[in-house]
């Protein structure tokens, strides 16, 4: 690829020099002419400028010509409309993406030695016009075409607010991203209207849907009052063991995770909810919290050994 990007960008500059000095001969005649070209219109030496290639500028000369009565400048369209990125945005919106920093510009254009980067500021402005329509036509996408078996909701924390994230499997295996909402919490009304949307956007429940959230009670109470309380939701039993554990001292963290651990990894239903049971026991001994805390929404962190596709998924 940079060898060809080498080949190709002194083409492009020697197109471009030569629509210049084309339309530079339309106004001031011939070079070492006297005849043709606009009354009064003159060359007028040469100056430093730089145009676009695709979202690389680039150092040229370029050729002034001057009107001698009017004493200004006659501009040159072909110089003004290179001066503009053009199509610079998506390129620069991937290249972000891809961990470029805003301020490190340079670095991409590596491959093209005689460019010269742009400043921070301008980089950051058209990363955001980039990324602005990027992210509208993200959440504004139909997914009537995806067939989705299981739905992930989760939220991450970015800075001072939460995104809920809603990501789709499909019946291949395959990971879709659907859409996320900005929130300050995980409260039920805003993952209700988050999941309408999805709906109104085209996801398909009717067939069925396995839900997939670390139990957070804003997403459940979503889940059920869109979706129907008899929706499939499994728990994570991640979250389950690490929300058991919290209770305990340092020193029996470590053995509980494993002895929870050891009883989800139980084949069937009813093997692992057994296991499980006999583990509340345990705990009731050791610390009460951690024993209620087990209990909690249990059947949901069994909803795959339940429906018998356990041993195919692996621990959820």
């Amino acid at each position: 690829m940079i060898p060809l990007i080498h080949a190709l960008i002194p083409l492009g500059l020697q197109a471009f020099a030569e629509v210049m000095q084309a339309e530079v001969a339309q106004l001031a005649g011939a070079r070492y002419s006297r005849t043709g070209g606009q009354p009064n219109c003159v060359r007028w030496g040469r100056q430093p400028g730089s145009i676009f290639l695709a979202d690389q500028k680039l150092p040229v000369p370029v050729q002034r010509v001057r009107d001698r009565v009017r004493r200004q400048d006659s501009p040159c369209r072909a110089t003004s409309s290179s001066r503009r990125p053009g199509h610079a945005d998506a390129g620069l919106f991937r290249k972000v993406l891809a961990g470029l920093s805003c301020r490190d510009d340079a670095a991409s254009a590596e491959a093209v030695p005689a460019a010269f980067g742009l400043s921070a500021s301008s980089v950051s402005r058209r990363f955001i016009r980039a990324s602005a329509k990027q992210l509208q036509a993200f959440q504004e996408r139909r997914l009537d075409d995806y067939d989705l078996v299981a739905l992930l909701l989760d939220g991450k924390t970015f800075a001072a607010d939460r995104m809920v994230i809603a990501l789709g499997i499909t019946l291949t295996g395959e990971k879709v991203l659907l859409g996320f909402v900005q929130t300050a919490t995980e409260n039920a009304r805003v993952c209700a209207a988050f999941l309408r949307e999805l709906v109104d956007r085209g996801l398909r429940v009717d067939a069925g849907l396995l839900c997939v959230v670390d139990g957070a009670q804003g997403l459940r109470t979503a889940l059920s009052s869109v979706f129907g309380a008899q929706t499939p939701v499994q728990r994570c039993q991640w979250h389950k063991r690490e929300n058991v554990v919290a209770y305990l001292s340092e020193g029996h963290r470590g053995p509980w995770r494993r002895k929870l651990q050891a009883a989800y990894e139980q084949p069937t239903y009813a093997a692992a909810k057994a296991a499980l049971l006999r583990l509340h026991q345990e705990l009731r001994l050791l610390n009460e919290s951690a024993a209620r805390s087990l209990l909690e929404g249990l059947e949901e962190t069994l909803t795959l050994h339940r429906l018998g596709v356990f041993p195919q998924s692996g621990s959820a």
